[in-house]
């Protein structure tokens, strides 16, 4: 086994646990070798251990890395730290968490530099500007002095792109580094690690679940499942014809199929016109209103019964906000009918009776589910504000009823979020939304964080509620894969506005502006979807 990199016979166990395997792969100079599997399957544990980052303390890694030639696992001080930045950069895939907050996006790439190159004054700055450029990052020298919450999603990658390629390594390690980014952004990093990759002969061990840039960008394909290699071999081989099932599985649990009719007779659940969401943009010393982000610009809309409408666009083009708006917990113009009634401007008390049957569920499960709370009482809280009449044995019953339909067990209520996976903290969010029996619900990127298996999971359960509840969804994605399974209509947003509305089949096989057929060519880099 030959090449820049070489893992041989990789096991790492925490505690006592055994959570890699005798893995063995290797990375020639100019291959794309992607690893590939759902969370949980050791991909990211391997490729830290490519580093030996992995923290010491917990981490008791045996086999053997060969990185360059050099023994990763019994390396000095001195040669990791050549190793790491020098031979080897590494990608991560949250770049907000990656960053420092408190220090300039221009300082960061410096610190990269000054660790492997006695750089200075106008020279680093210069080497920091060239990097910045090549990373493809808009006027570098003018941002240099921005802190990484000044920028976009995909701008803070290409600043972890221009600090990981600081020393022009032989390899780049990237760790799922488009997971929470639009599909243009995606295919933007994506071609950018490509041309870079070419320009600078250089490897790469892309970390991914996503088999479709498996199919677009890797030379090789290692699978993992367990902790444990299942197969590996030519991308175009393993993805054409798989050995193994877990592999054919992969393959197999893209989200597919389409959503259930909308009766003819169907009422309108939502019905919008004109809503403008408007945020003053205010400087000097008294605050004074010099112009405004319209973050929302005369959007109408109806929704029925039983109906999907996707909301997709890139970050900023207004999707969230709109969905916050349509349920008034973003301050709007325009006029906004839930069943009928107008409920614009409304205050919270007057709202407050309509809130159980409009319901939200969040992107970030983790995030949006409290910690200090069990499942149960989770589930249950909104009872408790919503049904305060209901005995505890009934609220009981609806909690279990409801962690029940979304194929939770309900012997698992007492745990806490922290106990569950990424797609089971997803459907107790589901099911708290669900225990009110509501009839819209705004989903905002309910699976853009899940694997693609679990992705398949969570569109068959929404599926399922829908025809069972007629449940009207508001379903927000940049994922239109996603979004071909379970929308009827589709309405594409850019900049606040409303670029192109219709049914989703329509609009996704025949794009009628040129703004919606970037989008889809870039989630369908093969052709239109089927």
């Amino acid at each position: 086994m030959t090449g820049i990199l070489r893992v041989e016979d990789l096991s790492v166990s925490f505690r006592g646990q055994t959570v890699v395997r005798d893995v063995s792969f290797a990375v020639k100079p100019g291959e794309t070798v992607a690893l590939v599997g759902e969370s949980g399957s050791g991909k990211s544990v391997t490729a830290l251990s490519c580093l030996r980052l992995l923290p010491a303390a917990g981490a008791n890694p045996k086999g053997r890395i060969l990185l360059d030639g050099t023994d990763v696992l019994r390396a000095g001080p001195a040669e990791l730290r050549r190793l790491r930045g020098g031979v080897a950069g590494m990608v991560f895939q949250e770049p907000m968490t990656s960053l420092n907050p408190l220090h300039s996006i221009g300082r960061q790439v410096g610190e990269a530099i000054r660790l492997h190159r006695p750089l200075r004054g106008a020279a680093l700055r210069a080497r920091i500007i060239e990097l910045l450029e090549r990373a493809g990052l808009p006027s570098p020298a003018e941002r240099l002095d921005a802190f990484p919450h000044q920028l976009s999603g995909g701008q803070r990658q290409r600043v972890m792109i221009a600090a990981a390629l600081a020393n022009d390594p032989k390899l780049l390690i990237a760790d799922e580094p488009t997971t929470a980014l639009d599909v243009t952004i995606q295919a933007q990093i994506l071609d950018l690690l490509g041309e870079l990759k070419r320009r600078l002969n250089m490897a790469m061990l892309l970390i991914t679940h996503d088999l479709s840039i498996v199919r677009a960008h890797a030379d090789s394909v290692v699978v993992m499942r367990h902790g444990e290699v299942v197969e590996q071999g030519p991308a175009g081989t393993v993805l054409a014809a798989p050995r193994h099932d877990y592999t054919r599985m992969l393959l197999a649990t893209e989200p597919r199929g389409r959503p259930a009719p909308v009766a003819p007779d169907a009422p309108r659940i939502l019905e919008a016109s004109a809503v403008k969401v408007h945020f003053p943009i205010r400087r000097g010393l008294l605050r004074r209103q010099v112009g405004a982000v319209r973050a929302v610009d005369g959007v109408s809309l109806e929704l029925r019964e039983g109906e999907t409408l996707g909301l997709v666009g890139e970050s900023g083009s207004g999707k969230t906000t709109l969905g916050l708006a349509l349920l008034q917990l973003e301050r709007s113009e325009g006029e906004i009918r839930f069943e009928g009634q107008p409920i614009q401007g409304l205050t919270r008390r007057a709202l407050r009776p309509l809130r159980a049957r409009m319901q939200v569920v969040f992107q970030d499960p983790f995030g949006s589910l409290s910690p200090r709370m069990s499942v149960a009482e989770i589930v249950g809280e909104g009872l408790a504000v919503h049904a305060p009449e209901l005995s505890r044995a009934a609220r009981e019953k609806r909690v279990t009823a409801a962690l029940e339909e979304v194929g939770l067990d309900p012997a698992t209520a007492q745990r806490y979020p922290h106990e569950f996976s990424g797609g089971q903290r997803q459907r107790v969010a589901i099911a708290r939304a669900l225990v009110l029996q509501p009839r819209l619900l705004v989903l905002d990127e309910p699976t853009s964080a899940l694997d693609v298996s679990v992705q398949a999971q969570v569109v068959d359960l929404l599926r399922g509620l829908q025809a069972r509840h007629r449940l009207a969804y508001l379903f927000i994605s940049h994922d239109l894969r996603v979004v071909r399974a379970m929308a009827h209509r589709i309405m594409v947003l850019k900049g606040g506005s409303v670029v192109e509305t219709g049914e989703a089949d329509a609009v996704m096989r025949a794009p009628a502006a040129d703004y919606t057929r970037a989008l889809m060519r870039a989630a369908f880099p093969d052709g239109a979807p089927a």
